[in-house]
């Protein structure tokens, strides 16, 4: 299956890449992936708090009781 050249550079056409973006208009599609990105950072971020949480829960708790009790 041969791609047709659009006649855009020295050679007559586009090359095979820059032929399908023109195609799709792929240059809209570039917000949802840095969405997706701000969203896989977030889920990283949450399962680091989390983790974080489960371990010092009970340490932080502590701490806060004793504080409590002296003031």
């Amino acid at each position: 299956m041969a791609i047709r050249p659009l006649g855009n550079n020295k050679s007559g056409g586009l090359r095979n890449m820059e032929y399908i973006k023109a195609i799709l208009a792929l240059r809209g599609y570039r917000r949802g992936q840095t969405m997706t990105e701000y969203a896989l950072i977030l889920a990283a971020v949450a399962v680091v708090v989390f983790a974080g949480y489960q371990l010092l829960g009970t340490d932080i708790n502590t701490l806060l009781s004793s504080v409590d009790t002296k003031l």
